[in-house]
Order: C-alpha cells, then structure tokens, then sequence
C-alpha cells in the first residue's frame, strides 16, 4: 500500500534523536520492511538520518516562526494542506501520530472533501491535559475540536496504554475502533552484545527483516571516557555498568537512579544515555553525591548509536516516580531486545512488561532504598543476570517486534488499494 504517515507536532523531528522520534522511525521501517511505501508529511525534520532512511520521502511543511496561539493556528493551517496534499496524491491509507490541533485525519476521513482515505490515530498520550500541565493551551477549545474530530474519524485509535485508551474513548472514540497497541522495539537492530549474540537470538529474527547498521564502529558520544566506566560481566572484578536510556526530565526519575547509585555498596558504574532539561540539575547532584567519577552523561546520541551504547551495559533500569504513570516505555522494550536484565518501577503497565519479575526486578515507585537494593543485588548475581537476560531477549523476539504490532493494526483496516 502507499501510506501516508503524518506527524504534524513541532515539538517532535522525524529524524531527532529522543524516543519519541524513535517510534517514529521504528514504525516507519516496520511498515517499510513489509513492502509498503511509505510518504512521510510533517513540520519537523532534524539532522540525524538514519542510513537505512536516508532514501525515505519526507515532505517537510515549514511552519512560519512565531509562538503560543500562532504557533497553534500553524499547525491547524499546516494539516488542512497536508490533508489536501494526501488526497491529492492517492494514497491508500493515513497513519497520524496524535499531535495537537491536528484534524488531518478528520478531514481525509470526509466524502465531502475527496475520495475518504482510511486512517490510523496513534495516540500516545493525553495531549490536552499535558499541553495544560505542564506547558500552555492558548486555544484549549479548538485543541479539544480537532481531538474529537480526529478520534471520531480513525477507522483504527491506537493506544500505547489501558489509561490513553480509557482517556480516548471519553474523548469521544468509538469504543470499538480502539485497540491498545504498546511500544515495541527493532529486534534485528537492537541486539545483544556480540559475545553472546548466539545464545540470546542476536540472528534470531525469525522472519524481522536486518535493520542494523554498522553503528559498532561509529563515534559515539562519551567513548572517550566509557573505558573509565564500562564493565561487563565476564571480566572478573570490573565494574558493573547500570544503564538509562531516555529523556533527562523529572517524571523519568533519574535524579532517583543517582541517589540510588550513592547508596549501593558493590563496584557498579552508571551510564546514561540522553539529554533533556534536567542534564546540568544531573551533573551537579552527581557531584554532590560524590559519585561524579562513576557516572557518564553521554548527552544527546543519535539512534543509529545507542546499540552498541546497550552492548556496554550488564543491567538497565527504568526508574520512573510514583504519580501518574500512562506510558508505555520504549527504553524498557529497548532493553528487553538487547538481552539486559531491567531494574524498573512497578508502575503503570511495567509489571506486566516484565512479567511481575521474570524479566527483571520490581521495585515501588520512588523507593531509593529499594532501588539500590535490586541494583547491588543483580550486581553481585552476574548467573541472574545471565538468565534474566536470556528471558528478556526470548520475550522481545516473541512479543514485542514493530513489525508484529504494525501488522496487528494494518490487519484491522479496511483498504482498498488504488
């Protein structure tokens, strides 16, 4: 089929290099790596093209500078002329990433307008109650107009959790048309670390398409300094190196993995792997815990990179806080594909991910103690880690594939092909 994946939010590039541009460069090769061909229409593109995208067509609408209720309008302008572009070119099927002020979907979906095109909402969070949370909704009636609207009019409402679909459906979508679709993860592109890619499934794929690129050899931000903390679990008394992937940000608890790194007793080393806001608040707590030298805050990397960033680590964690918990976290899928036993909160759908702790450790939500506990407990276990890590990766291979949860959807639609 000829698709059109259409990601109208400003605040996420296609080719950026946090998660949420990761789903979307995941989902696009799942539908790629299936014979579909695959157009992408959005307002941001960034700089860091994966090799393997580098041939993907991205029709990129600039929207005009300016901020709060013209940026909002924007992005309303901004879809009813990707909209009209898409029923222009013929295409079989739209796949929308939920972005606010966005009716693209709605306005493909009306007879009125041209030939209906079929669509897929992909929502991935309350967007109205985060914009008025956490930033500023100018014109929170015209957010909530273009929400219903488009909720009304998927064919499909892809949810990445019970609570976003619970959040959708009083919304205004028919309870029918929504499905809950969790995060995923690229199974042949991130993969154990070689020594023990035969055990763990590093080629067992099954039928997933190799995605991999040669990223092992690349320049990779903080190599310098990953000799000084790297240690993995065949090297006798090295270090053991916990890993975080993921945005720097209050609600993915990482200032708690540093207070929780402090208070273990064994030889563990922490290497985190992103940036966001909180990247100074980290360097400065990390200095005042006493710990600085243990830690390694790689800043931003590029997707195409953080592979062989995994294959440096003995162990994982997610450790978000206690509160509201509606994600579905991609860093946790990440891991599990790359054969890493998971430390993580017991929060949201995350026990279930791990199967109530076959997968990993389970700890309360913003419990430090507990946290470190689980930490120096999986360090000093390197025969438990080894099995969890087995499981995980079986479990990535059997459950969690993009291309398993893209078909799921597709299968879903009704299509008819131009």
């Amino acid at each position: 089929m000829r698709i059109a994946y259409i990601l109208l939010d400003p605040g996420i590039g296609v080719f950026g290099t946090k998660g949420a541009s990761v789903h979307v460069q995941e989902v696009i090769r799942a539908l790629r790596a299936d014979g579909h061909e695959v157009t992408v229409f959005c307002t941001r593109v960034d700089e860091h093209v994966p090799a393997d995208l580098s041939g993907l067509e991205v029709r990129r609408h600039r929207l005009p500078k300016g901020t709060g209720a013209e940026r909002e309008q924007a992005v309303a302008t901004a879809a009813g002329e990707i909209a009209a572009a898409i029923t222009a070119g013929g295409f079989d099927l739209a796949y929308e990433r939920y972005s606010l002020f966005s009716d693209a979907l709605a306005r493909l979906a009306d007879p009125a307008v041209g030939p209906p095109v079929p669509g897929i909402l992909e929502v991935n969070a309350p967007l109205i109650e985060e914009q008025r949370r956490h930033r500023h909704l100018h014109d929170e009636s015209a957010a909530l107009g273009a929400t219903r609207a488009q909720l009304q009019a998927a064919q499909v409402v892809s949810c990445v959790s019970p609570a976003v679909a619970a959040w959708s459906r009083g919304q205004g979508a028919e309870p029918d048309r929504v499905v809950v679709t969790p995060n995923g993860v690229n199974t042949a592109r991130i993969t154990p670390r070689p020594h023990r890619g035969a055990d763990l499934g590093t080629a067992g794929t099954r039928d997933i398409a190799d995605t991999a690129d040669s990223a092992d050899t690349a320049d990779i931000a903080g190599t310098a300094r990953t000799a000084d903390i790297a240690g993995t679990a065949d090297e006798g008394d090295a270090p053991v190196t916990v890993g975080f992937v993921g945005t720097l940000k209050p609600w993915h608890g990482t200032d708690l993995l540093l207070r929780a790194l402090a208070r273990t007793h064994g030889d563990l080393r922490l290497d985190i792997c992103g940036t966001g806001p909180q990247q100074e608040e980290l360097e400065q707590l990390a200095a005042e815990l006493g710990i600085a030298d243990r830690v390694l805050l790689r800043g931003a990397v590029a997707p195409e990179l953080v592979p062989p960033v995994l294959h440096g680590l003995d162990m994982a964690v997610a450790p978000y806080p206690a509160g509201e918990h509606y994600f579905s976290p991609l860093k946790v899928y990440e891991y599990l594909a790359a054969g890493l036993p998971v430390v993580a909160s017991a929060i949201g759908t995350i026990p279930e991910v791990l199967r109530d702790g076959e997968l990993g450790m389970l700890v309360e939500p913003g419990d430090v103690d507990a946290l470190a506990a689980a930490l120096d407990t999986l360090a000093a276990d390197p025969a438990r880690r080894d099995r969890l890590g087995r499981a995980a990766r079986e479990a990535a291979l059997a459950e969690h594939d993009w291309r398993s949860r893209c078909r799921g959807l597709l299968a879903r639609m009704e299509v008819t092909v131009r």
